[in-house]
């Protein structure tokens, strides 16, 4: 795993010191060497985190031997062997024995083609000299991030993190007003936009090119809708869950390659238990180290589950209680943030991937099993308001706020008291905004009033179930639990858990490798009918049934706890771990009224509502704002891995 960072220009000579100064703000990425490509009017950087052939050889940038290409690459190609002995036949010569010359090879071999090849997780820059042309591209899921700004010349500036792009003096650090308005709504940002106006990411599955007339639109190479309007027929359940089991298998088996220390997050899930137990099926129990985070409000706890599996299993296994997040360490975290991110899980994951580190620099994850399979509890809430979307809005609305008057605020967990109200909130709405809503941070009425007069009508404008309809428009026909799940894979699963994933663990120098993203495994999951995946209000059925020769029954059918922070808990704390600086600041007061901000925090203090997301949101936005406006001159642009 790595960091890249470029910049085009066609107008000026390229810019050394710059790209310099983006990659090495990139050094927690990739601490073991950094590289840098200038001719032309072309600059690349990389910083490597150094995985597989660690030869010095196989730094970056790295320029084919004809000299004709040279590549910037963030990532792992799990075929890289078999492209490589496919490659070798057509006459190929490899120097490495990595995956990132491969990439160059396929390319030469292939052009734009050689994409539909690549099986991984990957974001790369590679610059064709004598076409004069740059290529960027992301992978199928969007697990590597990919930031570009157009320059005025036609030209480009892209790297792994926004905060690289930002060492550009000549970017515009201005608020994307679309942008906040989503971070409102959701506690992240949605790809089509980033939090700084002007920029751009690119989309899971897209390239752009780059020539002298400037950039490209972005063009999607793999198309995960096709596999949801084409089902595949199996004959029987055991059927679907042998291919199931099988595909899950041939995702492990590739991601275990690596010549560094390897090991696997383990929550006791279904999701990452079916993964740790593949790992011992190739390598033997003795030989897998696996790590859980754990809190202590019981609600929150997932260790005693996580070390009952890896009782079970045999494998090593190593956890810590997370303590309480204090107010001081709210800067460090968004410091490795590109954008405003609030989603709970970022504290444990970032202090699980600590820990993870201490011991390994590769760790498989369990993430994607519940977009694939059905496994959120919102899809419940689905099949819910399917089967009563008869009931008349006013009376859902009047009962709503019967349950507000009446259920205790509990600051648990997702709640009942929290379900309840969720549910109850969108109830009244068609789908697909019922599906957003269940996720929903602040309503749009709430986001409005919220921010200051000036910014409420480009606030009230930019509503983020746009897109989520968007999505839902394009799987008509389809049946509406398949339609909700694909929204979930465009929004969810790309803007928030893999943000989450990258940057919490690229934090400490440390790789994800998410199994059940493997697209051959995505692409078998969408085109099964939805009968496999929930039946009847069971969810992840077919996985389940695919587990159930290798797991015991009381960990394949445990029920989902998810994996959050006690947050609620936090922001009313007490002594060391008080929140209270927090309350005595003006939370963004360019851009939030402060009165507003102040009845968040009397509502938290009388437990009158559980605004804990809230709250978290507007830090999470304020210290980001923070940081972004600091003189280049007071930011760190190599902060310690």
């Amino acid at each position: 795993m790595c960091g890249i960072a470029g910049r085009l220009s066609w107008q000026h000579p390229a810019n050394r010191h710059l790209v310099t100064r983006m990659t090495r703000s990139l050094a927690h990425r990739g601490p073991d060497a950094q590289g840098i490509y200038c001719q032309g009017p072309m600059a690349l950087g990389h910083r490597r985190l150094s995985i597989i052939d660690l030869d010095p050889q196989s730094n970056q940038p790295m320029v084919h031997p004809t000299g004709e290409q040279v590549i910037v690459f963030n990532g792992e190609i799990y075929n890289f062997q078999e492209l490589r002995r496919e490659l070798t036949a057509l006459g190929s010569r490899f120097v490495t024995k990595g995956d990132t010359e491969v990439i160059l090879e396929a390319y030469r071999q292939w052009g734009l083609g050689c994409l539909r090849r690549l099986a991984g997780m990957f974001a790369f820059a590679l610059w064709d000299e004598p076409r004069q042309r740059l290529l960027l591209a992301r992978d199928r899921l969007g697990k590597k991030p990919l930031y570009y700004y157009p320059l005025a010349d036609g030209g480009v500036a892209f790297a792994s993190e926004l905060n690289a792009l930002l060492q550009d003096p000549q970017l515009p650090r201005q608020v994307n007003l679309t942008a906040l308005s989503h971070f409102l709504s959701l506690n992240y940002t949605l790809h089509q936009h980033p939090m700084v106006q002007g920029v751009k990411r690119l989309a899971a599955a897209s390239y752009v090119v780059v020539e002298q007339e400037g950039i490209s639109k972005e063009h999607l190479y793999w198309d995960l809708a096709h596999y949801f309007h084409n089902k595949v027929h199996y004959n029987s359940d055991a059927e679907a869950a042998e291919a199931c089991n099988a595909l899950l298998e041939e995702a492990v088996r590739p991601r275990l390659v690596s010549d560094v220390p390897l090991g696997a997050f383990l929550s006791g899930g279904i999701d990452s238990s079916a993964v740790v137990a593949a790992m011992c099926r190739f390598q033997g129990a003795e030989q897998v180290t696996t790590f859980s985070a754990g809190f202590r409000q019981a609600s929150y706890d997932e260790t005693t589950k996580s070390l009952l599996v890896a009782k079970l299993l045999g494998v090593n296994h190593v956890e810590e209680m997370v303590e309480p997040v204090t107010a001081h360490m709210l800067p460090q975290l968004v410091r490795y943030l590109d954008e405003p991110f609030a989603d709970t899980s970022l504290f444990p994951m970032f202090r699980l991937a600590e820990l993870a580190k201490k011991q390994v620099t590769v760790v498989l994850t369990g993430d994607g099993g519940d977009e694939l399979f059905g496994g959120y509890s919102t899809y419940t809430a689905d099949q819910l308001h399917h089967v009563s979307r008869w009931i008349p809005g006013w009376l859902t609305h009047w009962i709503g706020r019967a349950a507000d008057r009446l259920l205790p605020v509990s600051l648990d967990k997702v709640g009942i008291d929290f379900q309840i109200r969720q549910f109850l909130s969108g109830h009244a709405h068609g789908q697909p905004r019922a599906h957003y809503s269940w996720r929903t941070i602040f309503q749009e009425q709430e986001k409005v009033d919220l921010v200051l007069p000036e910014w409420q009508q480009k606030v009230a404008e930019a509503d983020p179930c746009t897109h989520f309809e968007e999505a839902w428009q394009q799987m008509a026909g389809c049946h509406y639990l398949d339609r909700a799940m694909y929204v979930d894979f465009k929004t969810w699963l790309v803007d928030d858990i893999l943000v989450k994933v990258d940057r919490t663990t690229m934090a400490h120098g440390l790789e994800a490798r998410c199994p059940f993203l493997d697209h051959r495994l995505v692409e078998f999951a969408a085109s099964l009918p939805v009968r496999f995946k929930i039946k009847g209000l069971q969810r992840k059925h077919i996985l389940k049934r695919s587990q159930s020769t290798w797991l015991p029954a009381n960990i394949v059918h445990r029920r989902k706890e998810g994996f959050s922070a006690p947050v609620s808990h936090w922001l009313i704390g007490k002594g060391e771990n008080d929140f209270s600086q927090f309350r005595r600041l003006a939370l963004a007061p360019d851009y939030l009224r402060q009165d507003r901000v102040g009845q968040l925090w009397n509502d938290m203090a009388d437990r009158t509502r559980d605004n804990g997301m809230r709250l978290l949101g507007l830090i999470m936005f304020h210290l980001w704002l923070e940081k972004i406006n600091r003189p280049l001159s007071h930011q760190e642009t190599e902060p310690n891995s």
